[in-house]
């Protein structure tokens, strides 16, 4: 699974940095840049396709008999032998332009080529690291990035028209299917007005991408390990037909990248690497661009070395002995437009979602205000958020804040004043009852208690700020990153903990409650043996129409029976209604803390 520090940290290059930003760190990159625009691949003969039987058809027809005559002798076809014959001629070709490189009698590749291929090998895998920390990583948020600085006007558009406050200060009280449609219609829209010279840029730009990639990912050493001690040449060489279809995948993806990246995507994969050195104070940055540039020219070069020394082509025409070899282009790239689109619709639906979560947030606070009697929502000291960024960032901080407001604002004044009584005084039935509403109104009484404490271990000196401390202080970044990753997942876990026992000790109070009260009209309850110490009845006089009294039949409560139904139904009403809020908050808590 991706990491989720450094996603987060691809969609703050690709949505949240500013274009001031990017443009002040490539004209630092472009600044120290001296990397060659020279082509890596020139198209010479070597890689045209060559028709065999035409070449034949055009020979003069002396020449035709000849080679009808010769190979009567040989029991071959007249092309055939005239294609021995030039592969024969391209050997002698390959030796008079790369001397050493491969022995065609023998079929062997000899170390020359040996020591190119390592030299080629050593030059992609600085692309393959690089690749790694950006490509590899998130392609549709680097397409994103890079789209950023190919197409300007485009990415501001995005950016601009698919916000969802801005949509909806258009459109006050808009409904979330309708902010969507107008979002995924704004997406449209800009992607639309992409010009046919953008579309070019791009295209070039995530050729030369998959390019890159197929040459940093190719098995060098499939093909380096086949070297061996060869006596017949008293050095090393590796038998050609052992390795030729791995030289064939080789050659078109060399003849496929034909011309070096660009700058504008040399700087954006180095943007990506670079922004992981950010919180870095030792680093040197100008001197950390200097050394990915060099390195990066350094590759290049070894790539068109490779080129110019070793006629690839020609070596696999006389392995396969097949004149009409030619290498093909590689697939790849075409993806950019989708993964640009797919990247923006994902953005926009998390932003949308963001959007909602907090609408929904401060409906909630309407209702918080209204059922916490206007009080105000308690925030966690040590929690993280965009008041306090010195904090450590949980989920389920936003119900712990309400609990502990709940605590102070309904719990003490209104319910355990109704609870208490029945703690002290009630006689139940059964003694597992005593034992559930016991233990479920202690959790209640030490609530307060239990989520101060955890904020307390999550301050400077509690367990969980230690740790958090000891983790910021950490030089390499992926440690880093994923001790504070641990830090707070544990801290999360102990937060929904609390949440969840209050959760349970509510449940099991409402069921005990709802069965305390008289269930008929002999006075019985199914949990008190003493129910009628606290809802008292006496038997009032009735007055007939005569104007005599006679007895009632039917008890009645006093008043102070009445006060202790009404309050019971009163409690069981708050504990639902709290139960509710805290299932309204679980369903709108993300990984996002919201505190």
């Amino acid at each position: 699974m991706a990491d989720i520090a450094e996603n987060e940290t691809f969609n703050r290059l690709a949505m949240e940095m500013s274009l001031e930003e990017r443009n002040d760190l490539l004209k630092k990159l472009s600044g120290q840049s001296n990397i060659s625009r020279e082509p890596l691949y020139e198209d010479t003969e070597e890689s045209e396709f060559i028709d065999s039987e035409a070449k034949f058809a055009s020979l003069p027809w002396y020449s035709r008999l000849l080679f009808f005559i010769l190979s009567s002798f040989k029991s071959i076809s007249p092309l055939k032998m005239y294609e021995t014959r030039q592969v024969a001629k391209l050997g002698r070709e390959i030796e008079a332009r790369a001397p050493g490189v491969f022995d065609q009698r023998h079929n062997l590749l000899l170390s020359p080529f040996q020591r190119a291929l390592a030299d080629l090998k050593e030059g992609a895998r600085f692309f393959y690291t690089v690749l790694d920390s950006s490509f590899n990583r998130d392609r549709s948020a680097f397409y994103a990035f890079l789209a950023s600085l190919e197409m300007e006007d485009i990415h501001n558009r995005l950016q601009t028209e698919t916000n969802p406050n801005t949509i909806a200060a258009q459109k006050p009280g808009i409904s979330e299917a309708e902010l969507r449609q107008l979002a995924n219609n704004a997406i449209e829209g800009a992607f639309a007005a992409i010009t046919e010279e953008h579309r070019n840029a791009m295209y070039d730009n995530a050729r030369s991408l998959y390019c890159l990639k197929e040459l940093a990912s190719f098995l060098f050493d499939r093909v380096l390990l086949t070297f061996t001690f060869e006596p017949s040449v008293s050095d090393q060489a590796s038998l050609a037909n052992v390795v030729k279809e791995q030289l064939v995948t080789l050659n078109n993806i060399l003849f496929s990248f034909k011309k070096p990246p660009s700058m504008t995507l040399i700087e954006s994969l180095f943007v990506f690497i670079l922004q992981k050195y950010q919180d870095n104070p030792n680093l040197d940055m100008d001197m950390e661009i200097q050394s990915l540039l060099s390195k990066a020219e350094d590759s290049l070069v070894a790539i068109r070395v490779f080129n110019k020394q070793i006629p690839l082509t020609f070596i696999l025409r006389c392995v396969y002995r097949n004149m009409s070899l030619a290498p093909t282009e590689i697939a790849g790239g075409e993806d950019w437009f989708a993964g640009l689109q797919e990247y923006w619709k994902a953005q926009v639906e998390a932003k949308i979602a963001e959007y909602m979560k907090k609408r929904r947030q401060e409906e909630l606070f309407e209702t918080f205000r209204y059922f916490l009697k206007g009080v105000s929502l308690k925030v966690l000291k040590n929690v993280g958020s965009e008041s306090n960024p010195a904090g450590i960032p949980i989920c389920g901080s936003f119900g712990l804040s309400f609990l502990l407001t709940f605590y102070s604002a309904i719990f003490i004044p209104d319910i355990n004043k109704v609870l208490r009584p029945i703690l002290l005084e009630g006689e139940f039935i059964k003694r597992e009852n005593r034992t559930i509403f016991t233990e479920s109104y202690n959790d209640l009484s030490k609530l307060e208690d239990a989520i101060k404490k955890f904020d307390e271990k999550l301050s400077a000196i509690g367990d969980f700020g230690k740790l958090y401390a000891l983790a910021n202080e950490e030089t390499s970044l992926p440690v880093k990153r994923r001790k504070i990753q641990i830090i707070t997942e544990d801290a999360t876990d102990e937060a929904y903990t609390i949440v969840e026992q209050t959760r349970t000790a509510i449940s099991s109070l409402l069921t005990i409650l709802n069965a305390v009260l008289p269930v008929n009209s002999e006075e019985k309850s199914a949990i008190l043996v003493n129910i009628t110490k606290f809802v008292e009845k006496s038997n009032p006089n009735t007055i007939t129409a005569t104007g005599n009294s006679v007895a009632s039949n039917t008890p009645q409560l006093t008043p102070k029976g009445l006060l202790f139904i009404t309050s019971i139904t009163d409690v069981i009403q708050k504990l639902q209604k709290t139960l509710e809020i805290l299932d309204e908050i679980g369903s709108m808590e993300s990984n996002v803390p919201n505190v």
